[in-house]
């Protein structure tokens, strides 16, 4: 009788660690759904800054693909997880960042009015154990810290200027790109 116990415990804490990804300190679910969308984990790194780590973030989609060109341009619910891990993660720095980052992000357009409603979405403060679900479902992209929708925009192709900060040419950072795109 201890045998089957111990073996049904064992077969249920393996379905649940093969349910998540580890990621530094900090796991990630295999799937989400947001926005009224299921997505699986695409793949998933860790965000650092002179060997600092910031963040974890995990990309999720619906067809997983290494291809960040496809990913970027597909007109297709997915999200990026940002669960940040880091007290040196500040609004001014989180805001400086994605400026920062829409200015290197070479495909699609974002207008300034576009750029100032996503950086509003991190107005209030940032503190070590916030998460980001930045979605695009339904033609718009949507912005939950800790599950609280900030705001949203509208339109592909400032979703494609948004997901090219982390997956585009230059991205945020080249080993967080290589871990998303699960390579």
């Amino acid at each position: 009788m201890k045998k089957i116990v111990f073996l049904i415990a064992f077969m249920i804490s393996a379905n649940v660690s093969m349910a998540q990804t580890k990621v530094g300190d900090v796991t990630l679910p295999n799937t989400v759904t947001l926005s009224g969308e299921e997505m699986d984990l695409n793949g998933a790194g860790m965000r650092e800054k002179m060997w600092i780590d910031l963040y974890a973030g995990g990309l999720y989609v619906q067809s997983k693909s290494s291809d960040a060109a496809l990913l970027i341009n597909a007109d297709a619910p997915m999200a990026i997880k940002l669960h940040i891990v880091s007290g040196m993660v500040s609004q001014s720095k989180m805001v400086g960042a994605v400026t920062d980052g829409f200015e290197k992000s070479t495909i699609g357009k974002a207008t300034t009015s576009e750029k100032a409603t996503f950086i509003a979405c991190f107005n209030d403060e940032i503190t070590k154990e916030d998460v980001f679900d930045i979605v695009y479902a339904g033609g718009k992209t949507t912005v939950y810290k800790n599950g609280k929708e900030k705001g949203s925009v509208d339109g592909l192709e400032f979703k494609k200027a948004l997901f090219g900060i982390w997956l585009g040419k230059k991205p945020a950072d080249k080993d967080l790109k290589k871990g998303m795109l699960g390579k």
